[in-house]
């Protein structure tokens, strides 16, 4: 499971045997996994500013887990064809030994190896300086989270807009990538190209009969130049004056022209700018997200393939010989996996002050107590984990152990429903941060 439960409970004689009770009875009915959590000595400071804090780090709990929870989203939208390869890229750096720094963890591992980072969070600050430090962090990464993200968004929409004009038959799609100045006549005071969609039972209809819809048809001047599921697109050259009358003739016999005029320079700032964007996206983001394949539409997952004709070795206009697929991971994705290994790494520091505070607002002083971190082996299970840590532990506070059992005691001055209380300072670590 990716569940995790933070318990502590007084280090005097009798709590850390009642502490071995429960690694007794938790490994004797495979409950948990259970391991010491090591929280370093603070300075306590007045009960008055505990109480203070506590309630700061409720609020910044919530908020770094929803950060963290934000930024798994974005790289599983990053990663897009690749995210079976999602949890691969949500790991947290490795321990504070030497020869682990450079490694990187999965975050079970992190969670239950955890050691406070006495270099980025020195202990000898009042704890205020400690939280103010995590808080400040965790804020930059947010900022710095919306400026990326948003940025991302705004090309992948455009993105999208583009490909929109890139799905679809051949009445709407567009033609740039897939018609060339080779297939027009172009500069011509009297003729013009024009391209007609026929339908595929209709081929052999438009090869007899396309010279003699209208007057002043060049002979000979059809070509197919591209088809799709339901029909091809066929240029035909005549004079402009016959243009109309060609129109109605061709309608008449269920042949379409497409209204298009070749005009070079519109054509060449579509390409250049989809082929901008697509290199952006490859280049800022992930390099292996987009290909543009040979032979095919501009988008490669459409459901509507348009096949350019004619020269079998002369790809798509637009399209270059060699597929532009690579590897390895652009600006985004690195940042988002450095500052989220940040991020995750602060917020286990959160959860271990958190756990601090309580411990000491709930045992009082001097600080003397031993922090737990169990891991339910199974969903089923915890029912059963929750009813044996209540029993351990009951003595710790009778009136809420019975609340536990009795929903309608209320425990005065309590601002928690009941069952968000027990006898012991407990804090939950769900790590499915993408469920």
């Amino acid at each position: 499971m990716s569940e995790f439960w933070l318990i502590s409970a007084p280090g005097d004689k009798e709590n850390l045997q009642a502490l071995e009770r429960m690694n007794t009875v938790t490994s004797k009915s495979n409950l948990s996994y259970n391991t010491k959590f090591v929280i370093p000595d603070f300075k306590v400071g007045t009960l008055d500013s505990l109480v203070g804090l506590s309630d700061e780090l409720g609020k910044l709990d919530s908020f770094a887990e929803s950060l963290i929870k934000r930024m798994a989203q974005s790289v599983l939208e990053v990663l897009e064809d690749s995210k079976g390869k999602v949890q691969e890229n949500l790991l947290a750096n490795g321990g504070l030994k030497e020869k682990m720094k450079c490694l990187k963890m999965d975050l079970t591992s992190f969670v239950t190896h955890f050691e406070w980072d006495m270099a980025k969070y020195p202990v000898k600050q009042p704890l205020a300086g400690v939280v103010d430090t995590l808080a400040k962090q965790l804020a930059q990464i947010e900022t710095d989270l919306k400026s990326r993200t948003a940025a991302y968004s705004t090309l992948k929409a455009t993105l999208e807009n583009l490909e929109k004009k890139s799905m679809g038959n051949l009445f709407t799609r567009t033609l740039s990538d897939i018609v060339s100045k080779e297939d027009f006549v172009l500069d011509s005071e009297y003729l013009i190209t024009l391209l007609v969609i026929v339908p595929k039972p209709s081929y052999m209809q438009w090869q007899k009969t396309y010279e003699s819809l209208s007057d002043m048809v060049v002979p000979r001047s059809t070509k197919l130049i591209a088809e799709d599921g339901e029909g091809g697109l066929f240029t035909v050259t005549l004079f402009r004056k016959v243009i109309d009358d060609f129109k109605i003739k061709a309608k008449e016999n269920k042949f379409t022209v497409r209204e298009f005029y070749y005009d070079e320079n519109e054509i060449k700032r579509e390409r250049d700018e989809m082929t901008r964007l697509l290199s952006d996206k490859k280049q800022q983001y992930q390099t292996s997200c987009v290909a543009l394949k040979k032979g095919s539409s501009t988008f490669p997952d459409h459901k509507v393939k348009v096949t350019p004709l004619g020269n079998p070795d002369r790809p798509a206009a637009g399209h270059s010989d060699r597929e532009s697929e690579g590897e390895g991971e652009g600006p985004l994705l690195r940042w988002l996996k450095v500052n989220f290994s940040e991020a995750f790494i602060a917020w286990i520091h959160i959860k271990a002050l958190r756990v601090f505070v309580e411990s000491v607002l709930r045992y009082g002083l001097p600080v003397n107590f031993q922090a737990v971190l169990l891991q339910p082996h199974k969903k089923s299970a915890t029912k059963r984990l929750r009813e044996v840590l209540n029993s351990v532990f009951r003595h710790l506070d009778q009136v809420a152990a019975a609340s536990l059992l009795d929903a309608s005691v209320e425990i005065p001055g309590l601002q928690l429903s009941n069952q968000d209380y027990f006898p012991y300072v407990y804090f939950h670590i769900d790590l499915g941060l993408l469920d």
